[in-house]
């Protein structure tokens, strides 16, 4: 069992970290025939072994006798395979296994304040379903949502963040079963903030509508699911009333300004203002986007690629932090609790945030700055 694992870890490391065979063979100072043997659990290695592998992979030895636990209830699909998709769910297994062992010693969990709510959520009632879980947030008619990492931790969902370069993975959620609910944002810098934002709305809405879904062996992407859970976030994040307000007083603007503006104050995409015109039957699905690129043209003096979003939010410079649109932090408060009042070590802090321990102690130091 301990040689099971043991393959198991070194290959899923091993390809997190984008090593091939021969790579990791060459920095361990090992042979490629002892790295596939033990990838394929065919023989015990010996210690030495196990700790050139160790130091290669910049793991703790431990680590790769851990057996990582697995998630059952993940919504976790692409349109294209993830390559990082086994590594990806041990990470977050792993983190929200500390989340949930922070809450309990602190005593500080949060329940799940949508699940009264979730049997009245079906998918030929998705815009009420929106409202429903806005209402039940304590969020008015026509009110943007300033911090919707904030506003799901308060409902009890978990917000994780990893960082994947790829342009076909923006987030997945995990159900209540598994530790959760969580949703999981790819905050990719070269994926604007938006997306982010939408993301995590766009997870809500798989947890509210799909609760069937939650199951890790799917991987094909459902367009039909994705198509609810768009409209739901384009909902959540844009009420209908507060859309209507803001763009009604922004008329005076310039069509495309007018489109920017009312953009900005949501924090949510150009395409969603204009899928908002299309719906409410203001302007012609057919035309608007070929009329809209025509219109960015003459302001602007260029076009727009599919996957662009103008005015878009970015990471703030110079340290590429998350701006304070998207930023998840009950996770980390956690840990600053636990460790000023002495129920972890600040090396365990340090282990559970992902950091070294000197930037541990740096962290430390502010908190005790009083900052």
């Amino acid at each position: 069992m301990k040689l099971q694992v043991l393959a198991q870890n070194v290959r899923r490391i091993r390809t997190g970290k984008q090593f091939s065979q021969r790579a990791l063979a060459e920095a361990a100072g090992l042979s490629v025939p002892a790295i596939k043997s033990l990838e394929l659990a065919k023989a015990e290695p010996r210690v030495r072994t196990v700790q050139a592998i160790a130091k290669a992979l910049d793991v703790k030895l431990q680590d790769l006798f851990l057996p990582a636990r697995e998630l059952k209830t993940v919504r976790f699909r692409s349109t294209k395979r993830i390559q990082n998709r086994e590594n990806i769910l041990a990470d977050i297994a792993r983190r929200l296994e500390d989340f949930n062992y922070l809450e309990e010693i602190l005593n500080m969990r949060t329940p799940f304040r949508l699940r009264q709510i979730r049997d009245r959520c079906s998918k030929d009632r998705i815009v009420e379903c929106a409202d429903l879980c806005r209402k039940k947030l304590g969020l008015s008619a026509d009110e943007p949502i300033y911090d919707i990492c904030g506003l799901l931790e308060h409902a009890g969902v978990k917000v994780l963040t990893v960082h994947l370069a790829s342009n076909n993975f923006f987030g997945l959620s995990v159900g209540e079963e598994d530790g959760g609910p969580a949703v999981v944002v790819n905050v990719w810098e070269r994926i604007p903030v938006e997306r982010w934002i939408f993301s995590a709305a766009h997870e809500l809405g798989h947890l509210m509508l799909h609760r069937e879904a939650y199951d890790v062996t799917q991987t094909e992407e459902s367009k039909e699911e994705e198509s609810e859970a768009d409209l739901f976030a384009g909902h959540f994040l844009m009420p209908d009333q507060g859309f209507r307000k803001e763009w009604n007083e922004a008329a005076g603007l310039h069509g495309v300004d007018r489109v920017f503006k009312v953009k900005g104050i949501f924090h949510v995409s150009y395409k969603t203002i204009l899928y908002r015109l299309i719906e409410n039957g203001v302007v012609d699905g057919s035309s608007i986007w070929k009329k809209f690129q025509q219109l960015h043209w003459q302001r602007y003096g260029h076009g727009l690629a599919f996957k662009e979003e103008p005015m878009a939010m970015v990471p703030v410079e110079p340290f590429k932090l998350h701006p304070f649109g998207f930023s998840e932090d009950r996770f980390s408060r956690l840990v600053r609790e636990a460790v000023e009042k002495d129920k972890i070590s600040l090396s365990r802090g340090a282990e559970i945030l992902g950091i070294g321990i000197e930037e541990m102690q740096d962290l430390l130091a502010s908190w005790e700055a009083g900052l």
